[in-house]
């Protein structure tokens, strides 16, 4: 049997089924080509470190690529997630930390410290590198390529020097967002100018001030040039997907999605870009909206130094992908104690001699049920504490397969996390609070006993006194 005929097998198997945001239900995947089975996530664009809610969509598409790479084989998917190197925003901030340099010089610096920071904050999240990882700015032939189709085929046009995207000439625009017309046109955030023969048009390729990276115009325009930011995603994943593939994701449906869409399906007139589109929900801190003017804004790199990147992984996954996500340092900390349990009780276990758990597996093919697979999991390390070995066995290489090295100590972890607690002043508490039981002042035992309970200590009363804990 070859490799097409294995997928295949496997894929009649069982079936795995994946929320369309285009199409508004969760239906059965089937790739376009079992062989080579093709997704694209829109990558950082390299101006600032990561934040937290930059890694969740990074994670949940980490989960679904070993998910396919289990299901098809890891030599037929290919996984593009693209660099953005090119963009106002870089401009900005290079010209902000590096004012004595000239742009392009500060460009480069301000890129490769943010490129080599988020590449090494994936890594520890426990992610898998892409098949594929382009940069915008070593595809502009594409893009250009892109543009003068568009402008040939009537979509485009050249206004100003600028070429931009005619979105009524796309009777259909709007189909992922399904927003009115005005949401559209406020929440594009596009530019208004008098060269525009639509509000909701966008720009393909613009001039570049003096000092920005340019490139020489498409379409005739003298003056150089640079792209705009959704004709980029349009030509990497043609690049390296073609001009219809399985897969495409994040968080940005509107306006980059829908444009991509548009520019995508308009150049190679076909009727999608993609089978299926995914998108997950956004990230909250604390039941407040992350930002620095907040206090709240949490980059990965600096959670990375107080939590190990399994941690933050897991706890990641306790929510389902499509769900908005409350990041609290509660849910850290259960994260931290659950993944603590699988480590204790797969101590003596081989991952070689398990196996990835079927209740596992079926929960992430039904839309990456990510929070039933750890009730799951959960499960497996409920056995595997009753001394089934191979339980403990098929948890230790389940977690390697979620991207989960179980390496946690959470006594180790805590004494850095709170600094307060030491085994001194825990004895000295289960001493005073022994006394008031003596004294019968059970308010004041009980109360003492919820102090150390916050503090993650367990207390056990037995008939040869007290002893304590850290929770797992």
């Amino acid at each position: 049997m070859d490799a097409s005929q294995q997928a295949s097998a496997v894929d009649l198997k069982m079936d795995l089924k994946l929320y369309d945001t285009l199409t508004r239900e969760k239906r059965e995947f089937r790739p376009l080509d079992p062989a080579n089975v093709r997704m694209y996530v829109c990558g950082p664009t390299v101006y600032d470190f990561a934040h937290i809610g930059n890694a969740r969509p990074v994670i949940v598409f980490d989960v679904l690529f070993r998910l396919l790479r289990h299901r098809y084989g890891a030599e037929h998917v290919t996984y593009v997630r693209n660099i953005t190197d090119v963009d106002d925003k870089i401009n900005a901030r290079a010209a902000e930390e590096y004012p004595a340099l000239p742009l392009n010089e500060a460009i480069r610096k301000v890129t490769e410290k943010t490129d080599k920071q988020f590449h090494e904050d994936v890594a520890a999240l426990g992610c898998l590198p892409p098949t594929v990882e382009p940069r915008a700015t070593e595809h502009i032939a594409e893009m250009k390529t892109l543009i003068e189709r568009l402008v040939g085929s009537g979509n485009a046009y050249v206004a100003a020097d600028n070429i931009l995207f005619s979105v009524p000439s796309m009777p259909d625009y709007g189909q992922l967002s399904k927003r009115p017309l005005d949401e559209m046109i406020a929440g594009a955030r596009v530019e208004v100018a008098a060269y525009k023969k639509d509000p909701r048009d966008f720009v393909l390729w613009k001039p570049s001030k003096p000092g920005e990276p340019s490139w020489p115009s498409p379409c005739g325009i003298t003056a150089p040039g640079r792209p705009g930011w959704h004709i980029e995603c349009s030509a990497m994943s043609w690049r390296y997907l073609g001009e219809t593939f399985d897969i495409h994701g994040i968080d940005l449906m509107f306006p980059h999605h829908e444009d991509e869409i548009a520019q995508s399906r308009s150049a190679f007139h076909t009727p999608l870009m993609a089978n299926f589109w995914m998108h997950n929900g956004f990230l909250q801190v604390e039941g407040e909206k992350m930002s620095k003017s907040l206090g709240n804004f949490v980059t990965i790199h600096d959670l990375l130094k107080d939590w190990p990147g399994e941690v933050i992984r897991f706890q990641m996954m306790m929510t389902h992908y499509r769900q908005p996500i409350d990041w609290t340092r509660q849910q850290t900390e259960a994260a931290a104690v659950a993944l603590d349990g699988f480590s204790y009780f797969t101590t003596t276990a081989e991952s070689n001699e398990g196996q990835v758990s079927p209740a596992v597996l079926s929960s992430l093919e039904d839309d990456l049920n990510t929070p039933q697979a750890i009730s799951e999991l959960h499960k497996l390390a409920n056995e595997a504490r009753s001394g089934n070995y191979q339980a403990a066995c098929d948890l230790k290489l389940t977690c390697v397969f979620l991207g989960l090295n179980l390496r946690i100590r959470l006594q180790d972890m805590l004494k850095h996390q709170r600094d307060d607690i030491n085994e001194t002043k825990i004895e000295e508490m289960i001493a005073a609070r022994n006394a008031a039981r003596k004294a019968r002042n059970f308010e004041q035992s009980d109360r003492i006993r919820d102090e150390l309970a916050k503090m993650g200590v367990v207390l056990k009363d037995t008939k040869d006194g007290t002893t304590w804990e850290i929770a797992r």
